[in-house]
């Protein structure tokens, strides 16, 4: 996790330095549905491989949007979820999918 200080002035550019890459807000939109274990996460998101999941959750949980729970079962469940930070992205993500359906409405089509 950068330190306060390491962050950009940018309040826009802290949020892309945090979610800015393909899979990070695909995986809060899971998240938002509730708690989920890692493969379930893992259908939801089409195309993401194992390593790379992995490597985005740990960025995550790091940059303290998302929790990671380990129960004490055999066989070892882990579950994660947003933190109350990572709750605050619901309408970030909400107005990503409403301009998303509203461009697809008016994409402009190929020749």
């Amino acid at each position: 996790m950068l330190s306060k200080e390491e962050l950009p002035d940018c309040p826009v550019a802290t949020a892309v330095n945090l979610i800015g890459n393909k899979w990070k807000p695909l995986i809060i939109r899971e998240l938002l549905n509730g708690r989920q274990r890692y493969k379930y996460l893992q259908y939801g998101i089409e195309g993401i491989s194992a390593k790379v999941l992995t490597e985005n959750l740990r960025q995550l949980e790091e940059d303290g949007l998302v929790k990671r729970e380990i129960f004490a079962e055999v066989p070892l469940r882990v579950e994660y979820s947003l933190t109350d930070l990572g709750e605050q992205m619901r309408p970030v993500i909400s107005a990503l999918a409403d301009w998303g359906n509203e461009y697809k409405k008016k994409a402009p089509k190929k020749l």
